[in-house]
């Protein structure tokens, strides 16, 4: 799908949102920005990044690929950066898989890089299933109706899938057999567990920011679905859909559709800005290269 596409769906739905909703309702909003909440939540998403980094040295070395966790961490910010500010969402993830190839083939890079982003959203999803089936059980919170039960279907559909594609001797059968081993291992699931509450924590602080309190019976259900929303590939960084997906959702906790899309806009800034430092690895590996050059002689 050309860029172009991805780029318009984005702004096209970012702007019927603000044409819908009541524009300068989110224009005050992002005016009155709490800043301390908002630094919060860089600091949340800059400590996901760092339990993702160390997830993925883990799950490379799976596929034979040994990556040092500065190395990890490193790509792991230059894919970030790519992927925020270019369409589609995983132009990141090809070049981090190509960056990684080395000692390896590009294959088992990939798949070290797929390994790890389908850990993340097993991680967010399990988060996500437990909180809609004690939303459903125990009375008192946001009534999600049927919506929870969609959501739990296709939760446990989707598991249900996994578990006989592992059956087949197959290709891919062996990759999700192998996906499924790492989840069990205790380092995988203590990063899960920190990346998945810093990312919903980075939410809930861009909520906060804009003035919105979101109840502690929604953070595993509503934060989840909306950052789920931005996995979809037709936009830019998940700009649009997120927001569309918060405006959609704050109703139910009370709150205006204007402070959903507001706080998704801060969010969406948010993850710009923590993953900034892209840039300076980017001009010292630079300046590095440069200082390289001049210090070798010239080879008539």
């Amino acid at each position: 799908m050309k860029a172009w596409v991805k780029v318009s769906a984005s702004a096209g739905c970012l702007a019927a949102l603000l044409w819908w909703s009541d524009t300068t309702e989110v224009v005050q909003l992002l005016q009155d920005v709490d800043t301390t909440w908002v630094a919060l939540s860089v600091l949340a998403l800059t400590i996901a990044t760092f339990s993702m980094a160390s997830r993925w040295k883990i799950a490379a070395a799976a596929f034979d690929i040994h990556l040092s966790f500065p190395v990890a961490l490193r790509e792991y910010y230059l894919a970030q950066l790519i992927n925020t500010v270019l369409p589609g969402g995983v132009v990141g993830d090809v070049t981090r898989a190509v960056r990684a190839r080395t000692g390896s083939d590009l294959t088992r890079a990939a798949q070290s890089v797929m390994a790890e982003r389908l850990l993340g959203q097993i991680a967010i999803l399990g988060v996500m299933g437990a909180g809609f089936a004690v939303a459903l059980l125990v009375p008192g919170g946001p009534e999600w109706a049927g919506l929870g039960w969609w959501v739990l279907v296709i939760l446990i559909g989707g598991a249900a899938i996994a578990w006989q594609v592992a059956k087949r001797d197959t290709a891919t059968g062996h990759f999700t057999r192998l996906v499924l081993r790492l989840m069990r291992q205790p380092a995988m699931i203590l990063h899960g567990a920190i990346t998945t509450a810093s990312l919903i924590l980075g939410f809930y602080a861009c909520a906060r920011a804009t003035g919105v309190t979101i109840p502690i019976e929604a953070l595993a259900t509503l934060i989840p679905l909306v950052l789920c929303a931005m996995l979809i590939p037709l936009s830019v960084g998940g700009w649009g859909w997120r927001e569309g997906a918060a405006a959609a959702l704050f109703p139910i906790i009370g709150a205006p559709a204007s402070a959903g899309i507001a706080t998704g806009i801060t969010y969406g800034v948010v993850v710009l800005v923590a993953a900034l430092p892209a840039v300076a690895i980017l001009l010292f590996q630079s300046f590095s290269e440069n200082l390289s050059s001049k210090g070798k002689p010239d080879i008539p």
